[in-house]
């Protein structure tokens, strides 16, 4: 791995930089720094598309609907959904948990990890269990258990499902990961962006990484074209398919694993570092 200032590792013409949201793009109040902000506006004017690729659901991209430039597109909820910020969080494209795996996932999991509680984010909105955390950002929610909220009563009726979110109180976080993917392979894809033992599962082969590689290819844009950012697990596969890569100061190890190269903390600034230094080589190569 090269370190944040090794010249030698940025590419040399960038069509488009993909960075993550939470511990990656925002400081830990949630905000967005002027520097950041001057970064993301520096690449987009020097033709640098920035794509914000996070786990949020499009309802939580207020953080940073301000600042997405002239295509408008976000990704959101891991890879199942690519919504329009420029529309208020339009959905544009929907890779949706089948309700038949979602179910299958919650039989496996109920029985490997008792005590697990879930959630269910769907197109109109999220659900959840009476002993599931409580979503303070979303009080409409309805509350019952995972297998009514996840029923139909004919098939294709319901809202697609984005994603399923798992929860236990007592196993660590990657223990839980580890367990959830042994057992739900074949069924979906299953990663974790939270210090906390809580799972996000979305349609097999749904991942930041697979939508990210669609939208490029639309774009004639190439992996070898992009610069990627991440903290978490839910980034590993992304920073992996990119050409180059950058763990925060503050990633998770499996993310320091797997990048290219890593930059400082999320509240240093760490995307903007390396916007800068993309630029700065632009500049001096032009």
């Amino acid at each position: 791995m090269t370190s944040a200032t090794d010249p030698r590792h940025l590419p040399a013409t960038p069509r488009l930089i993909a960075t993550d949201l939470d511990g990656t793009l925002l400081r830990d109040d949630k905000s967005v720094s002027e520097r950041t902000i001057a970064a993301l506006a520096a690449a987009e004017e020097a033709g640098v598309e920035v794509f914000f690729v996070t786990g949020r659901p499009a309802r939580w991209m207020d953080v940073v609907s301000d600042h997405v430039h002239g295509h408008g597109l976000a990704i959101c909820a891991n890879g199942a959904a690519v919504v329009d910020l420029h529309a208020g969080g339009r959905l544009l494209k929907v890779r949706d948990l089948p309700r038949a795996n979602a179910l299958q996932v919650v039989t496996a999991l109920r029985a490997a990890a008792p005590g697990t509680s879930f959630a269910v984010e769907m197109t109109t909105g999220i659900h959840y269990e009476p002993d599931y955390p409580p979503f303070q950002l979303d009080p409409g929610a309805t509350v019952a258990a995972a297998e009514k909220l996840l029923h139909e009563a004919q098939p294709g009726e319901g809202a697609p499902v984005i994603k399923l979110l798992a929860h236990h109180s007592e196993l660590t976080p990657d223990g839980f990961l580890t367990l959830a993917r042994s057992i739900t392979a074949d069924l979906a894809s299953v990663t974790r962006s939270s210090p906390t033992a809580l799972l996000e599962i979305s349609g097999l082969g749904v991942s930041k990484a697979s939508t990210l590689a669609l939208c490029c290819a639309e774009r004639g844009i190439s992996a070898d074209e992009v610069v990627a950012f991440g903290d978490m697990p839910n980034d590993v596969e992304m920073l992996t398919w990119a050409g180059t890569s950058y763990a925060m100061g503050n990633a998770h190890p499996d993310v320091v694993a797997a990048a290219s190269g890593r930059t400082v903390a999320n509240n240093e600034d760490g995307v903007a570092v390396i916007i800068e230094e993309i630029l700065t080589r632009r500049l001096q190569a032009g």
